[in-house]
This record gives C-alpha cells, sequence and structure tokens, in this order.
C-alpha cells in the first residue's frame, strides 16, 4: 500500500519544509491538548459526582417510606419485614426525626434529632463506615452510671456531627441538655421538655450540612422522649442498585398500600444531579472546541501540503497513481496527525488525572490555600473518577473530528490536473 508509506514521508520534515512541518507538530499539539483536558475535566467532574453521591447515601437511606396522612407509622416491624421481603431491597430500618435544641455550658444549637434503632443500622455498611470500628449499639446505650448529680443522662448516649459538637464545644463523655420545642401537657400547662444526654462520639459524613446539624439517639430513647408509643415516623429502606430504587419504590407502595407514600434519594436530590448532568454535557461541548481548533490546524496544513506537493502529485499521477490513491495519501496524513495527537493527549490526561490529588495537595502547600474548605464546599480534596466510557467517548471523538478535518484537503488534492501542476513547476 504505497500510499501510506508516501503520507508518512510528507510528514517528515525537510529543510525548505519546515514551516509545514511546525504547523504539523502544532496540530498535534492541538488535539493531544484538547484530548488531555477533556480527560482532566470529565474526570473531575464525574469524581465531584460520586463523591457527593456516596456524602448523601452515607448518613441518608436510599428510599423512604412515609405515612400518607398521619405522619405516624404503626406496626412498623411488621412493615419493615415486608418491605424487605421485596426483591432488591437489602435492609429496612425504622426511625424517627423531631428539631430540637441542645444546650451545653452556655451554649445552644437548633438541630434535627434522630432517633435510630442501632441493632439494625449497625448491618448497613454506608452509615457503619462512619463510626469505622466503634459499636454504634454501645454508643446510643452506655453503660449506666451517676455522674455530675444526673444520673440518668449517663445511661442516655447521643451522637454529634462533628461540626455541631465543635459548635458546643463539648467532647465525649460530657453532658449536654435536649429541649423539645414541643413541651410537655401537664395540668398546670405546657412544661418544657428537657431531658440530659451523655455524648459518647461524634461522625463525620464530609457534607457540613449533616455534620453540623444532625445528631443520633436510640429509636427506643426518641419514642419515649417525645411520647410517641410504638409509632415511628418512617421506614428507610436501601437496595442493591440504586439506579432501580424507582422500581422498590413502585413495589413498595403497591404492597402497603394507599396508606404510605415514598420518596427516593433521586426524588430528593433531582436538580441536584440533573445540574451536574447538564454541566457535564455543556462542558464536554466547550472544551470539544479545542479539538475543533486542532481540526482547524490540520485542514491548513493539509492545504499547504498540497500546495507544497503539487508537483509531486502530479509526477504521481504521471506515474500512474489515481485519484483515489492520491486521496489516500493525505487522508492518511490527517488520520496520523489526529491519531497520535490522540494517544499523546490520552496518556498525558489519564497520568494527569491520576496524579490531581498529589498535584492540588502540593499546590495548596505551596500557596499556603485549601482549594476546597469544608465549610463551603461538600468535599475537601479534589475528587477524581475515570470513567472508561467517558474516556473511549474522548477518543472516538477526537478521531472523528480529525478525520472530518481531512476530506475536503484530500478531495481538493486528488482533483488536481498534472498537466496543469508540472506547466507551473
Amino acid at each position: 500500500m504505497y500510499e501510506f508509506f508516501v503520507s508518512l514521508r510528507y510528514l517528515k520534515s525537510r529543510r525548505r519544509q519546515g514551516f509545514i512541518s511546525l504547523i504539523t507538530l502544532i496540530s498535534v499539539g492541538g488535539v493531544a491538548v484538547g484530548v488531555m483536558v477533556l480527560i482532566v475535566v470529565l474526570s473531575v467532574m464525574s469524581g465531584f459526582e460520586t463523591t457527593l453521591k456516596e456524602k448523601l447515601l452515607g448518613i441518608n437511606a436510599h428510599l423512604w417510606v412515609l405515612p400518607q396522612r398521619t405522619g405516624q407509622l404503626q406496626g412498623y416491624r411488621e412493615l419493615a419485614s415486608r418491605i424487605e421481603a421485596i426483591p432488591r431491597v437489602t435492609h429496612a430500618t425504622p426511625f424517627t426525626a423531631h428539631e430540637v435544641m441542645l444546650m451545653a455550658g452556655g451554649r445552644v444549637a437548633g438541630t434535627i434529632v434522630r432517633g435510630i434503632d442501632p441493632d439494625e443500622r449497625s448491618q448497613t455498611g454506608d452509615f457503619a463506615r462512619l463510626f469505622e470500628d466503634r459499636d454504634l449499639t454501645a454508643l446510643l446505650n452506655p453503660p449506666g452510671g451517676a455522674d455530675n448529680g444526673v444520673p440518668q443522662s449517663a445511661r442516655r448516649g447521643i451522637v454529634l456531627g462533628t461540626e455541631l459538637a465543635r459548635t458546643l464545644r463539648v467532647a465525649a463523655g460530657e453532658q449536654i441538655i435536649l429541649n423539645s420545642p414541643l413541651g410537655i401537657l401537664q395540668p398546670a400547662g405546657i412544661l418544657p421538655n428537657m431531658r440530659g444526654f451523655t455524648v459518647t462520639g461524634t461522625f463525620e459524613t464530609g457534607m457540613y450540612e449533616y455534620d453540623a446539624k444532625l445528631a443520633l439517639i436510640s429509636l427506643d430513647e426518641a419514642q419515649e422522649l417525645f411520647d410517641l408509643g410504638e409509632v415511628v415516623h418512617g421506614i428507610e429502606v436501601r437496595v442493591d442498585d440504586i439506579y432501580r430504587v424507582r422500581d422498590v419504590a413502585e413495589a413498595t407502595e403497591a404492597l402497603l398500600g394507599s396508606g404510605v407514600w415514598t420518596r427516593d434519594w433521586m426524588q430528593m436530590n433531582r436538580t441536584l444531579f440533573s445540574a451536574l448532568r447538564q454541566e457535564r454535557v455543556l462542558m464536554f461541548i466547550i472544551l470539544v472546541l479545542i479539538i475543533l481548533v486542532a481540526a482547524f490546524n490540520i485542514i491548513s496544513t493539509l492545504i499547504m501540503m498540497v500546495m507544497e506537493k503539487t508537483g509531486a502529485i502530479a509526477i504521481l499521477k504521471a506515474m500512474g497513481a489515481s485519484n483515489r490513491g492520491i486521496y489516500r495519501i493525505f487522508l492518511i496524513q490527517g488520520l496520523v496527525i489526529g491519531l497520535v495527537g490522540m494517544v499523546i493527549g490520552t496518556l498525558a490526561g489519564l497520568i494527569l488525572a491520576w496524579n490531581l490529588p498529589a498535584i492540588a495537595t502540593v499546590i495548596e502547600g505551596w500557596l499556603g490555600i485549601q482549594f476546597f474548605p469544608p465549610d463551603v464546599y461538600v468535599i475537601d480534596q479534589l475528587p477524581v473518577e475515570i470513567r472508561p466510557l467517558d474516556v473511549v467517548a474522548i477518543v472516538v471523538t477526537s478521531v472523528c473530528v480529525s478525520f472530518l478535518a481531512t476530506l475536503y484537503p484530500a478531495w481538493n488534492a486528488s482533483r488536481l490536473d498534472p498537466v496543469v501542476a508540472l506547466r507551473y513547476e
């Protein structure tokens, strides 16, 4: 196949063709930079989306089963057992949630206190990772004792988010007061509903909203404190495939009837993840423009090559080369430029993406700044996730753009009349 060897020979630099060779290198560099930037940017955006999803689902369920009208679920243990029998459901556990005030040493913080079943919760992987090797049952139901004249509080454990504990300036083993705004109805009127708790630990989700506004107590303690009896506010469900949660929600509603309704994590965060997906698509389109700029460089390089090689093309045609053969010569030239740029850009992009968190850490140390302050962002370091499908899409796009850029110059070269070309040589 002589076209391949001729095209490679044309790409090699000679002294009087040095300018064309420089333009060729610029074209290769343009494709490489475009591919590299696309891989790095989409990897960071994918990492941000995945990290955000993990943090949201680390403390929250995949699906919530809630009462339709009363706000309370009765017979929740039986309902949880029935839900767990639904395909794809891995776990179902009851919960309560109340807005309360926490007080310690003259400091006050409004928060959401969630009552959970520690025995059930300890079986859910994402939640358990927040507490590493600590026993959640022991944290929420510590051994009894009498401290500071408050004998009952030593047997009531509460776990705080790290930012909440920092706001109240309390540590493990210290006492806090939980005050419910609902109060207790007595013959003398509504009395404050206050109860002492012992801080037994903290957790950190990486989401400032949860770390600063969430506290956990045992489900039994929550039912007694808020006079709920044998009811809860809902059931949290986890599934084996978070992207099939809608199927589980429909099956749950069909099984339990009209007395309940469901909300899944996609519905709760629809706007956020929809914005992230749209941003990824728009960023992909914008960054493809870099590759398009390189494609124009390829077009200009090939056009200049055709002008430079007019005599050589005429000689090839005089020796019997067909229009199709000339077309292939310049088509191969453009594809070689695009493929070399794609390979260099892909390797550079993958290497840079893999090492980007370490590079960001080094730059933070040099500049003495933090790119992602945890009180502003939901992450504390640069997340990166390289998705093979994204890399394949980038590679295919760059090759296609390079191929399209070669069509006109190659067609123009194939139409060259050898008699006219040799007349002016």
